[in-house]
């Protein structure tokens, strides 16, 4: 029916937000979640522990002001929202056998087993969300996936908040975006594009749906991302397939007889040549990020007249106070057209920690600038009250721009020394010699075996060293002390790699909390957090530091370390440091400059640390990348200046090095391909790439590209407790070796192993080591 004939229906409340996070104030979910994996709690526990974090979440948004219903997003998730969907459409790949229990359903250890893999089966396959630094579980769909609704979860915790008083907006990922993120399962012809199983998945969606209607919800949030970005798929078939999804979405009538109201949502970026298609369906309600996107024209806002816009002026992705005199400027534009506006975030604040207020060791001028995801749903309250009244909100409004003015004059936000510095660069400054001549001094330097192994920095941090740490911070130990248990442990990891039989060592890092935040206390121009928890994947959780003023590095960081663990070993020892993108995606970094010189200012301080390891006698260095494609912009136009300044940014920080230092770099999380020209511009001597999930994808695009220095796809899935076993692994080389020079190839680990516990760590590391053997052996054999 057209939206004229529509039956009246609740309007959208007038202030929302798009998510919220789900980890717990305290990071409650981790540890039940842990526990239960780790057999300490039962189900039932777990689900009690589920149940108190949302609905302390519930009460907390409530005395916010989010107080209508449907105002609060039922965001919630065990592990991930995608995967939450896949279970819920029963797409399970036919890989796992039969996970559903005798009525269909899949319950949480069916959930986990996708999530984490078995003794069999490799997880599902992990990458990067959109621009953010949050992962999700890639789907895998083919001709042969059974769609049925296999978990009512979402209705379940529905009810749950509407026990507790509170009529919440369930969440799904929407269908187009659902499939568009999917990778084809490994049963699936060549070219098979999962968007072609959507009329297929629109039933069980409609289901759904009608489920949630049933038990008295009145909209449901959609969630459609994959609008604003460039994906391979032509724009004109997403265009196809949103008129087809939401045609048949909101065929049935709104009411208690049938579905809810549909929010379809598009954060992380403009809607662009999705906006008529988006315009053209039934949806009830449409979220814009207007953070990112620019505010749409009267003529374009036409387009979408009889729904409601929900304005997201409020920037959920980072930590800065809203400017919002700014975003009541936006709000003005559009009640100006005519249309019927709401006041959101832009995306889910589930990418920022809870609340600023905890932070009470920060500068209090620092934590004035700054907005968690509580001090935002204050903002969409505030704007929301503006357009009610906009006198009423003038004060907040004329503080937010007295602040905002202070931070920009604020000591230590622009230093002369380190600005002078940035602008004498020159091209020199971003190069090193050629690479032939780069790998004949590292050869006579380091005298390395065919396939060299090594892992890719981090040990298992035990609860011994975490506790080390812990009592250092509460004075219980001095410094002295905490030296000397640290050094306990790295000479354990020096001397594991060398039982093992290990080419290139690493010193395990535990002095470091975390791979940015070690490097944010140690350089100026960042701070660092208490209880700023944010999701990474499933129950792995980060602090991301606080770049806020003009770095620099006031003293050596890692030499005294490296220096140490050199000390006890004749094999190379890598120096570890975090590149500068990484830094940077991985931290609340200012929004009041281009990043491009954010990033060289952070490269200089790493280049002056690649200096003194070099004069410690570091012969490798590891300059870590793991986030390159995590910033990468969503839109193809935006893409080569971000990938010119991040490429620029590494080039900065290791072209000091000599010829025969061996600069290594790591990524993971990404689809590679996409981005291969870039990894090949960074001119590390060594790239070593996660692949053992995606069981060796990334070699094709080696091939391809004809990449020609060192690379180590990983070969053992260090995000999941399964240990690899030898055969596994000895698979995986097999593969690697058809498609990359041997002579090019190292053998290593997806990523750091600092989550993992030193039993599983051990076995997989000495499988990783017996099928090197195997495959140094065919290959000499060949020779």
């Amino acid at each position: 029916m057209s939206f004229s004939s529509r039956p009246a229906a609740r309007s959208f409340p007038a202030a929302t937000i798009l998510g919220y996070p789900r980890i717990g104030r305290r990071r409650e979910l981790k540890k039940a979640v842990e526990a239960y994996w780790a057999g300490k709690s039962s189900a039932a526990e777990l689900e009690a522990a589920a149940d108190s974090i949302q609905l302390a979440t519930l009460r907390r948004l409530t005395e916010l002001g989010l107080t209508e219903a449907s105002a609060i997003p039922g965001t919630f998730s065990f592990y991930d929202q995608v995967l939450d969907t896949a279970v819920a459409l029963g797409a399970v790949p036919a890989r796992f056998g039969s996970l559903h229990d005798a009525d269909g359903q899949l319950g949480l250890d069916a959930y986990f087993t996708l999530a984490r893999g078995n003794a069999k089966q490799q997880p599902l396959e992990m990458t990067k969300w959109f621009d953010s630094n949050y992962h999700y579980l890639v789907p895998e769909i083919g001709p042969e996936t059974v769609f049925s609704l296999s978990s009512e979860r979402v209705v379940d915790e529905f009810r749950f908040a509407q026990a507790n008083g509170v009529v919440t907006r369930p969440y799904l990922v929407g269908p187009v975006t659902f499939l568009l993120l999917s990778k084809a399962s490994g049963d699936a012809p060549e070219g098979f594009a999962p968007l072609s199983r959507l009329d297929d998945v629109l039933p069980v969606y409609a289901a759904l749906l009608e489920r949630l209607g049933a038990a008295g919800a009145e909209w449901v949030q959609l969630d459609e991302p994959a609008l604003v970005a460039d994906l391979d798929t032509p724009a004109a078939e997403v265009s196809a397939a949103v008129e087809r999804a939401y045609a048949a979405l909101t065929a049935s009538a709104v009411g208690a007889a049938g579905r809810p109201q549909i929010l379809l949502s598009a954060p992380y970026g403009g809607l662009g040549e999705q906006a008529p298609a988006v315009a053209a369906t039934g949806v009830e309600a449409v979220a814009v990020d207007l953070f990112k996107g620019a505010v749409p024209s009267a003529d374009e806002l036409a387009a979408f007249e009889g729904k409601a816009i929900v304005a997201g002026v409020v920037d959920g992705h980072n930590i800065w106070r809203n400017d919002l005199a700014a975003s009541a400027a936006k709000l003005d534009a559009l009640r100006a057209a005519g249309v019927n506006v709401a006041v959101s975030t832009s995306t889910s604040t589930f990418h920022v920690p809870h609340d600023v207020e905890e932070e009470t060791q920060l500068d209090a001028q620092l934590r004035s600038w700054l907005a968690f995801a509580d001090q935002k749903v204050a903002e969409v309250a505030t704007l929301a009250g503006y357009l009610a009244e906009p006198a009423a909100a003038q004060a907040a409004i004329d503080e937010a721009s007295r602040v905002l003015a202070s931070r920009a004059e604020a000591p230590g936000v622009r230093r002369p020394e380190v600005r002078e510095r940035t602008g004498a660069l020159t091209d020199a400054d971003f190069s090193r010699s050629d690479y032939a001549a780069r790998a004949a001094a590292q050869d006579a330097e380091l005298h390395l075996p065919p396939l060299p192994t090594t892992t890719i920095g981090s040990f298992p941090q035990t609860s011994e060293v975490r506790g080390a740490r812990a009592r250092l911070i509460k004075g219980a130990i001095d410094a002295a002390e905490y030296e000397r248990l640290m050094k306990d442990e790295i000479k354990r990891v020096v001397d594991l790699q060398e039982e093992l039989g290990f080419d290139v060592l690493v010193h395990g890092e535990p002095e470091r909390n975390d791979m940015v935040q070690y490097f944010a206390e140690n350089l100026d121009g960042f701070d660092v957090t208490v209880h700023g928890w944010v999701q990474s994947y499933g129950s792995r959780c980060t602090r991301p530091s606080i770049l806020w003023g003009d770095v620099s590095r006031p003293a050596p960081i890692t030499v005294p370390w490296a220096e140490y663990a050199q000390s006890l070993t004749e094999k190379p020892m890598k120096g570890m440091l975090t590149g500068p993108v990484t830094i940077l995606a991985w931290s609340f970094v200012r929004n009041d400059q281009p990043l491009a010189e954010t990033a060289n200012q952070v490269a200089l301080a790493l280049r002056d640390e690649i200096a003194d390891l070099e004069t410690a006698c570091i012969k490798v260095i590891q300059v870590d990348e793991p986030a390159l494609r995590e910033l990468l912009p969503l839109r193809r136009a935006d893409q080569p200046a971000y990938l010119d300044w991040s490429v620029k940014s590494f080039r900065l920080a290791t072209a000091g090095a000599a010829d025969a230092t061996q600069v290594h770099t790591h990524l993971c999380y990404s689809e590679f391909g996409v981005i291969i020209d870039a990894i090949d511009g960074l001119d590390a001597d060594v790239t070593s790439i996660e692949a053992a999930r995606s069981r060796m994808e990334v070699v094709n695009d080696l091939e391809t590209h004809g990449f020609g220095r060192g690379v180590g796809p990983g070969v053992y899935d260090i995000h999941s407790p399964r240990v690899p076993s030898q055969g596994e692994i000895e698979e995986l080389l097999k593969t690697a070796v058809a498609h990359v020079p041997s002579r090019q190839l190292w053998v290593n680990p997806d990523c750091g192993l600092k989550t993992r516990g030193y039993a599983e760590t051990e076995e997989s590391l000495r499988n990783l080591v017996e099928a090197t053997k195997v495959a140094r052996g065919v290959i000499a054999a060949n020779a």
